[in-house]
């Protein structure tokens, strides 16, 4: 499959998107992956219309993300055996199916039991669209200068996701119910992971042949030393960055969704909120994979991080007060998105560097997984605190766990900086979302 050399700056991403067998599969994922960003808050917001509490929606939200992070190593692990195609078409059928089942179920007066165990299916069935165009991008890029050009277009792209996603689901509440806005998200999941199914690079990609490299003898060794990714040194304490980062994500989307119902005046505003933070996320993610900086990865994660905790205070802080204006959440929510997508990327940029080739999509999937427990976590406990405590606790909640992030990255930084005075094993080129 010949591949442009797409360059560096933002016309790169032009040409990626010029690049017809590179377009075709980025977009059809991408449709797939709308579902991320519309089936939880399209849970929550149906559970807690038709049940009355954020405590019990957050419960049932909750269950489907930890769901997708269970299933998630399973379901690439399959496709490293039966291939991407096989694994993704029966996945992407069976959790639409599943997630519209739960939208029905929730309306037709289900038990909450009911309500959880299809939630945990749809989730654990969840296709890995993630994974499965990470190990796209290698088929369609071979060289690894325009594969992080692809890799850091995907990651701002997922961001666009939470610009789209919650301004859909705003329409749908608008014009008819929390019910219709889950079954959407169940039918793209499905349109999509069909669509990228029937793409050259889905059929050629597997994780063997994305993510080996048999000339890299030193890579192969340590694959074999380290018999999973979790006993990679410094793989570990990323991921505990990456754990306290999603709780605080999940705090602060399910406080989101609160502060529309409850301080806005109605559900259909909560789009607006995430248009801002996902926005500014977007911008920031674009800006940071466009150049090369000086500062290390390691040295920039605290700065962003620490950032992000502090913004999240002032919002807390807003909110705190009567009925805080649009004109000033608005703002605060966009310069907060600025840090998001930039710390997911030197994070994945970290695995990168301490990974060998033969673990590097093990350690991807790992850092999948954590991000998806601590957002369920998050989500739950916001619900909680919310109906308990009110929205100014629950956004200190969230700056309490991104600011519990900011003390891991430091915590991490004597040993990444050791690690990472040697040369990579094989990660200068396996850079993923």
């Amino acid at each position: 499959m010949l591949s442009p050399d797409l360059g560096t700056g933002p016309k790169a991403y032009v040409r990626l998107l010029r690049h017809r067998p590179a377009a075709v599969p980025f977009f059809s994922a991408l449709i797939a992956r709308l579902s991320i960003s519309m089936a939880p808050l399209g849970l929550l917001l149906l559970v807690q219309s038709e049940r009355g509490a954020y405590g019990i929606a957050g419960v049932v939200t909750g269950a489907f993300a930890i769901g997708i992070a269970v299933g998630s190593p399973i379901w690439g692990r399959a496709m490293d055996r039966a291939g991407q195609p096989r694994t993704l078409l029966l996945t992407s059928l069976f959790s639409s199916l599943l997630l519209a089942a739960d939208a029905i179920a929730t309306v037709g007066g289900a038990s909450m039991p009911v309500l959880i165990a299809l939630a945990a299916a749809a989730g654990l069935s969840f296709p890995p669209m993630s994974a499965a165009i990470r190990s796209a991008w290698r088929v369609i890029f071979p060289d690894p200068a325009s594969r992080r050009v692809a890799f850091a277009l995907d990651a701002t792209a997922v961001e666009l996701l939470f610009v789209v996603g919650p301004l859909l689901l705003s329409a749908i509440l608008a014009l008819t119910g929390p019910v219709v806005a889950v079954l959407v998200a169940a039918g793209c999941m499905a349109f999509g992971g069909i669509a990228y199914c029937r793409t050259d690079a889905a059929r050629h990609s597997s994780g063997g042949h994305a993510g080996h490299q048999p000339n890299d003898q030193h890579a192969a060794l340590q694959a074999r030393h380290h018999r999973s990714a979790l006993t990679v040194p410094g793989v570990a304490s990323v991921l505990l960055v990456m754990l306290m980062l999603s709780v605080g994500f999940g705090q602060l989307d399910t406080s989101m969704a609160g502060t529309a119902n409850r301080i806005l005046g109605g559900n259909d505003k909560v789009g607006i909120l995430f248009t801002a933070i996902a926005g500014g996320s977007a911008v920031g993610g674009l800006v940071y994979g466009a150049r090369n900086w000086a500062l290390e990865e390691r040295r920039a994660l605290p700065i962003t991080v620490g950032a992000f905790a502090i913004l999240l205070t002032g919002i807390a802080a807003a909110v705190g007060a009567d009925h805080p204006h649009l004109w000033l959440l608005l703002p605060m929510l966009f310069g907060t998105g600025l840090t998001i997508a930039p710390s997911l990327i030197m994070q994945q940029g970290l695995l990168d560097h301490l990974t060998p080739s033969n673990r590097l999509n093990e350690a991807q999937s790992m850092l999948s997984s954590v991000n998806q427990v601590g957002a369920a976590a998050g989500t739950a406990v916001a619900g909680v605190v919310i109906d308990s405590y009110g929205l100014f606790w629950s956004f200190v909640g969230a700056a309490a766990g991104v600011a519990l992030c900011c003390l891991s990255a430091l915590a991490g930084q004597s040993r990444w900086a050791r690690l990472m005075s040697t040369p990579a094993p094989a990660a200068a080129d396996a850079t993923a979302e």
